[in-house]
């Protein structure tokens, strides 16, 4: 079995992909825009990203532009769970993600023996970052 997040945006996919890339490493692939579609959307909108993958060793997000007419809610419906190999590697995430967004959960020691924070990332998309010795 295989889960993949899928995670859709307001326009800046491409920004927040390039974002999650400096953060999580891996290859932004699969990147199709509304360009050649036959759909109703605005032309300023047809170079968005209608669908796109970041691969990386151990994940999969997938991500799209939502059309303009379709509502979203910022971060309160989904959490992406990420278990680090190093406590660096997830203290340095974790502080990246939160940058100019909100800390929800300081990055600390836990009662379940890891060092834990979550936040909501500046794209709306909430964080779970993890490292257990």
């Amino acid at each position: 079995m295989r889960i993949e997040a899928n995670l859709a945006f307001s326009g800046n996919c491409r920004e927040a992909f390039n974002f999650y890339q400096e953060i999580f490493g891996g290859e932004i692939k699969n990147t199709e825009t509304y360009e050649n579609n036959e759909i109703d959307i605005p032309d300023n909108y047809r170079n968005k990203w209608q669908h796109a993958e970041l691969k990386g060793k151990n994940f999969t997000l997938l991500g799209y532009d939502a059309s303009p007419d379709t509502p979203l809610t910022d971060g309160t419906n989904i959490h992406l769970g990420v278990d680090m190999d190093t406590e660096n590697e997830a203290k340095e995430a974790f502080e990246k993600l939160a940058s100019s967004g909100k800390i929800h959960t300081s990055f600390q020691k836990t009662s379940w023996g890891a060092q834990y924070g979550r936040c909501t990332d500046k794209f709306g998309i909430g964080w779970m970052i993890n490292y257990k010795k």
